[in-house]
């Protein structure tokens, strides 16, 4: 397949002041600390963003959602929600930030400018409580949601090059 027109963003939301909320940014931060991404794959820290996202979010052919989200289940649970889920997903209120991405993805909708395919990866949080550390369960699944987003563009022919290790 060829993917050099295609495009593609990877977004982490959250709110880096309150603990297990920080997550998407985080799993961002550190892809793009663990890998090179060619141009047509942009990652974004999406942190509390809303509206001001829409043309970055237009016309892509991959959306991957990098969030905490709340199902229920146990806490640390690492969650994949695509296809024929995500309009479950913006139906429930899964994550604190459901304010602003499911007004976002209405207006690209509106726009005719949807993106083909939405994908959300999230962990389920300990705590959403202020402070500015990640709890220790969920921490731990960082590296399992950077490795999960990066195949799911390596899966869909985008070209990551893994970084060297840096030494500080």
């Amino acid at each position: 397949m060829e993917t050099s027109c295609l495009r593609a963003v990877v977004i982490g939301i959250g709110n880096t002041i309150l603990t297990d909320e920080a997550a998407g940014v985080r799993v961002v931060e550190a892809l793009e600390r663990a890998y090179e991404v060619p141009p047509n794959v942009q990652l974004i820290d999406g942190g509390t963003s809303g509206m001001e996202m829409i043309e970055e979010l237009s016309n892509l052919d991959i959306l991957i959602v990098v969030d905490v989200v709340k199902t229920g289940a146990a806490p640390g649970t690492v969650v994949k929600i695509s296809g024929d889920e995500i309009p479950v997903f913006f139906r429930k209120k899964l994550s604190p930030h459901q304010v602003a991405l499911p007004d976002v993805l209405a207006c690209l909708e509106l726009l005719d400018t949807m993106p083909k395919e939405i994908i959300v990866l999230g962990v389920e949080p300990v705590s959403l409580e202020l402070g500015m550390e990640m709890t220790s369960t969920v921490a731990r699944q960082v590296p399992v949601l950077v490795e999960m987003a990066a195949a799911e563009l390596v899966k869909r022919g985008y070209a990551l090059t893994a970084r060297t290790a840096l030494v500080v």
